[in-house]
């Protein structure tokens, strides 16, 4: 069992790695090329350094074929979650994009026990109503963006579903190995749907040719928000729950919408409606450790008084 300093050390970490991912939005909007070609390059050049990495380490990446079909499969999810989130971004602001990533905690609170086959907890159907409610506050001061909200609300949705998911693999799998492995079936993904996208999507066709500020853009996205922040997420899901993980992920669009206005100045200042929801959000995330630190209690208390 971890002991009191590691947990705090554990939660620094994962905030750093949100305030990282805050910044995803922005990088999505300062790159030229749209949401397809963006994640296609963002999980190739991920790949590819991971794969120098363990090439130059002479690491052991091999993984069962039935295992290995997993995490292409997973790699999917986070392609798909990915595009959306960039799309979201580009019909709409980085501000409302991330604020409709902040139902993310509500769909694990969902999604978890499913999968995992636990019982659904009062309190995380309580906060991730709290965020909803928080969003419906966003989204009556902020209806002009209903379409990206929309985006970015089901990129929510897939973005809990392969969290969850990873809750289980990286109890079997170093977490650069997945990332490598995840990363490699997104890009996969992304180049399956470009067809597809180019057909029914754009008019313009595809745009494969990034400029010189693109390249660098991507690689800080790439390097930084994709190998490594994604990779320590992936680690940190082996101690604390997927839950946690995600209602955390929440703080996202606060430290998001501060860099945004930061880097993009007026274009990306809401009406006060739009802080008073994010506010809430914000509040349900500080919530979180109390109730949790209460149900702890309650559950020991009630293993003290049957003798397990």
């Amino acid at each position: 069992m971890q002991d009191s300093a590691s947990t705090v050390k554990d939660y620094a970490m994962l905030h750093f790695i949100v305030l990282i991912w805050g910044f995803t939005a922005i990088l999505g909007l300062l790159i030229s090329i749209p949401s397809v070609e963006i994640v296609f390059f963002r999980t190739l050049i991920s790949t590819l350094a991971l794969g120098l990495i363990f090439w130059w380490k002479k690491s052991k990446i091999r993984i069962p074929p039935k295992e290995l079909g997993k995490i292409l499969g997973t790699g999917f999810l986070i392609s798909l979650h990915w595009i959306l989130f960039f799309w979201a971004a580009r019909v709409s602001t980085a501000s409302v994009c991330l604020a409709g990533m902040a139902t993310t905690s509500l769909w694990t609170a969902f999604i978890d026990p499913m999968i995992n086959k636990s019982k659904v907890k009062w309190f995380e159907v309580f906060l991730g109503m709290m965020v909803i409610s928080g969003l419906y506050v966003i989204f009556s001061f902020e209806g002009g963006y209903w379409l990206g909200l929309g985006m970015a609300v089901c990129s929510a949705l897939i973005g809990a579903l392969f969290t969850v998911i990873n809750g289980r693999l990286t109890k079997r799998h170093s977490p650069y190995v997945l990332t490598f492995y995840e990363m490699m079936g997104a890009c996969i993904f992304s180049l399956l749907f470009m067809p597809f996208y180019a057909a029914f999507f754009t008019e313009t066709g595809l745009q494969l040719v990034p400029t010189a500020m693109d390249w660098l853009w991507l690689l800080i996205l790439s390097i930084v928000c994709t190998v490594y922040a994604f990779s320590v997420s992936v680690e940190l899901m082996r101690r604390l729950t997927a839950f946690a993980v995600n209602l955390t992920v929440n703080l996202e669009p606060v430290y998001g919408i501060i860099l945004a206005v930061l880097v993009f100045g007026e274009k990306e200042k809401m009406t006060p409606g739009f802080y008073l929801g994010t506010m809430i959000i914000l509040f349900s995330v500080c919530l979180y450790p109390v109730f949790n630190y209460f149900n702890r209690r309650r559950n020991a208390k009630k293993e003290k008084t049957l003798g397990i």
